[in-house]
């Protein structure tokens, strides 16, 4: 494998909507053909076809989650086999950058390009690398679209996401106040009478984890995620002290959860108290595969997946993946 990087640019990720010329300048006389800027996800996925026969060391992301997960679906369907794979670097500039915070680059732009350089002349390109296995969802009748991602959820979690994607909160908010606007009217929903039921009365889903079912109830909200960290302190997952960490950390929780708005207070803080951990309503651990079975679609990094022809969907820890940090 050669000792040289290649750079994915999304023309399209919030942050690039407003190019810098100097860096883009910069890209093209640096890296020449290994610069690519991909419009469309058929685009992507044939131009990382395409580098991977230059068997390139290193594959730059300047993009969202979503981004990051196209590129790694791209190399997941490819011949390559994973431990060929070049070692991943995340530059945030989408709308979600949650793989940024966990094991992203730190830099963008100019600086990111410069310190790419300067390692890769000084032999320290992969000197520091983070590994994760990110999700595989797979569903029956699309076995050739596998979709890798690293945090996903049903239940509340695609609730939020549609206030999230409403085009008057989108074209009339910056990033950080869409969050912020979305946090509000589902908070505001959940407190007014109109609306709070049709919430906490969740969703029909049958839970498999690592091929044992779960008790079948609707659920108010179902997470998971191949993520080691969360922005803000944000942590609501755990697990028992003896429970290996076998790739995927889930949270469930079941319809009409009592002290609710307690158990939000401690979990964005990354807290789960022994009542938290004791109440029926809320089950938290690590599995290998989880297979739902729901008629709801699952939200993967943004992306909406409908269930399979059989109606489930099954959420896998995907190969190991190298991404470099600085």
């Amino acid at each position: 494998m050669s000792d040289r990087f290649a750079l994915i640019y999304n023309p399209r990720s919030r942050r690039n909507l407003k190019a810098d010329p100097r860096y883009l300048e910069l890209a093209g006389k640096m890296l020449g053909p290994l610069f690519c800027s991909p419009r469309t996800h058929a685009a992507l996925r044939q131009q990382v076809y395409a580098l991977l026969q230059q068997k390139i060391s290193c594959l730059v992301v300047d993009g969202g989650d979503g981004t990051v997960g196209n590129v790694l679906s791209a190399l997941y369907t490819s011949s390559c086999p994973p431990e060929q794979w070049p070692s991943i670097v995340v530059l945030p500039s989408g709308n979600t950058n949650l793989i940024a915070t966990d094991v992203g680059f730190g830099k963008r732009g100019v600086e990111a390009l410069q310190i790419l350089q300067a390692r890769l002349a000084s032999g320290r390109l992969l000197s520091d690398v983070r590994r994760r296995q990110p999700l595989v969802v797979t569903r029956d009748g699309q076995k050739n679209e596998a979709s890798l991602g690293f945090f996903g959820g049903l239940g509340a979690f695609g609730r939020g996401i549609e206030i999230a994607h409403d085009p008057k909160i989108l074209k009339n908010y910056s990033h950080d106040a869409a969050v912020m606007a979305t946090l509000f009217v589902t908070a505001w929903q959940l407190l007014s009478p109109k609306h709070r039921r049709g919430w906490l009365e969740g969703t029909k889903v049958t839970v498999e984890c690592d091929g044992e079912i779960l008790p079948e109830q609707n659920h108010f909200l179902f997470l998971c995620t191949a993520l080691h960290r969360l922005p803000h302190g944000i942590w609501p997952f755990w697990q028992n002290l003896k429970e290996a960490d076998r790739g995927i950390s889930y949270l469930d929780v079941a319809a009409f959860p009592p002290h609710l708005g307690r158990a939000v207070w401690n979990l964005l803080r990354g807290k789960a108290p022994q009542w938290l951990r004791q109440d029926a309503a809320y089950h938290s651990g690590s599995a290998t595969e989880l297979v739902l079975r729901t008629d709801q679609s699952f939200i993967l990094d943004g992306e909406v997946l409908p269930p399979g022809q059989d109606g489930s969907l099954t959420i896998s820890a995907g190969p190991v993946v190298s991404f470099v940090h600085v």
